[in-house]
C-alpha cells in the first residue's frame, strides 16, 4: 500500500531541505533529486513544489513520461477524504 498524503502535507516539501513533493493527477512525487536531470529545468520543479502540478504537467508532457518516471520518483497518493 502507498502511503497516503494530504494536500497540506505535501504543501510542506517546497524547498529542498524538506523535499520537493508535486502532486499529479492525486499521486504524490519526489522530484527533490530529480530537478537537476528535468530537461525543462530546475526553476519549474521548485515554482511548483508542494502543490498540484497536474495541468502544468499535462500541458508539456504526454502520459509516457508519468509512465518512465512514476517508478522511481512516486511516494504514495493524495487521500480520497482530502481531495477538492
Amino acid at each position: 500500500m502507498s502511503k497516503q498524503f494530504t494536500p497540506a502535507d505535501v504543501a510542506t516539501h517546497n524547498t529542498a531541505d524538506n523535499g520537493l513533493y508535486i502532486i499529479i493527477d492525486n499521486s504524490v512525487f519526489d522530484v527533490t533529486k530529480f530537478i537537476d536531470e528535468h530537461p525543462g529545468g530546475s526553476k519549474i520543479l521548485k515554482r511548483v513544489a508542494g502543490k498540484d502540478a497536474t495541468k502544468q504537467f499535462w500541458k508539456y508532457h504526454n502520459e509516457s513520461v508519468l509512465k518512465k518516471y512514476a517508478p522511481k520518483l512516486k511516494v504514495g497518493e493524495v487521500k480520497d477524504a482530502a481531495k477538492l
